[in-house]
């Protein structure tokens, strides 16, 4: 993901029809800075305390679910239930690894496509949906290895 300046994240905010405060841009900042790690709130806040030590875990929370409810940031639940934050809004599913705690983007328009109409096909009455997502969850095989997705041809 790329690295934005400190202007485009306040644009970024407030296209999203948020007040650019000081604290919200450190926030979404963090997220950002954090985006392959999928961070929690707490991690969140342990990565902006040092700079910032008049920032409190409440704030941060309160600017991530503003970020989520404006589509800023996604929430992502793992296995514990926890809430973790992707900076990623484009649609893409996860990959949940167990036993290293990992959550992996996997983007794959091919299954995008098959998902939306799968869902489509059953017309759901009064439900709008949003977006649609797959969450893998299992273990790595070997944990000090990284997961690889091939293409299967046919």
């Amino acid at each position: 993901m790329q690295q934005l300046t400190r202007q485009e994240v306040h644009q970024r905010i407030a296209a999203a029809g948020l007040k650019a405060t000081s604290q919200r841009m450190v926030v979404y900042e963090a997220v950002l800075e954090l985006h392959d790690h999928h961070p929690t709130a707490e991690e969140v806040y342990q990565q902006l305390k040092p700079a910032n030590p008049s920032i409190s875990l409440g704030t941060v929370y309160k600017a991530l679910d503003a970020f989520v409810e404006h589509n800023l940031v996604l929430r992502v639940l793992s296995e514990e239930s926890g809430k973790r934050y992707d900076a990623n809004t484009m649609p893409h599913s996860h990959i949940y690894c167990s036993n290293t705690k990992e959550i992996i983007d996997f983007e794959d328009p091919e299954l995008e496509q098959l998902l939306a109409t799968f869902f489509r096909k059953r017309a759901m009455s009064n439900f709008e949906i949003k977006s649609v997502a797959v969450q893998l969850t299992g273990n790595k095989v070997e944990p000090d290895k990284q997961i690889s997705i091939s293409q299967v041809t046919k």
